[in-house]
């Protein structure tokens, strides 16, 4: 991370470079950035992260981001996001991805 760049614009280069289809949980996101700041993450997502694929960033348990579920299915249906089997079928408010599947981990 450099220097003269700030937590949050260091979060949204990270959130940018996931690629279609994977995600990254709040802690992984604040893990790569050297925090263990998973809520200063989530922050950051809600007031700043409308211009990086947002929907690539969710919470530990596999569930997209709260309030954008249904956004968010949209887009894992379309990038080919691996979900939990039959999750967003029964309920498209509480389903899960995958993450053994989907988790991205930067090199």
């Amino acid at each position: 991370m450099s220097a003269s760049l700030d937590f949050g614009g260091a979060v949204l280069l990270v959130v940018a470079d996931i690629p279609p289809g994977r995600v990254m949980t709040y802690g992984d996101v604040a893990a790569e950035l050297g925090s263990r700041g998973a809520r200063a993450v989530g922050r950051v997502m809600a007031t700043e992260g409308s211009s990086v694929p947002w929907w690539r960033v969710v919470r530990a348990d596999g569930r997209p981001p709260e309030g954008h579920e249904i956004e968010a299915l949209a887009h894992y249906r379309a990038e080919g996001t691996p979900l939990r089997a039959g999750a967003a079928e029964h309920d498209p408010h509480s389903y899960r991805l995958n993450l053994q599947a989907a988790r991205w981990a930067p090199s």
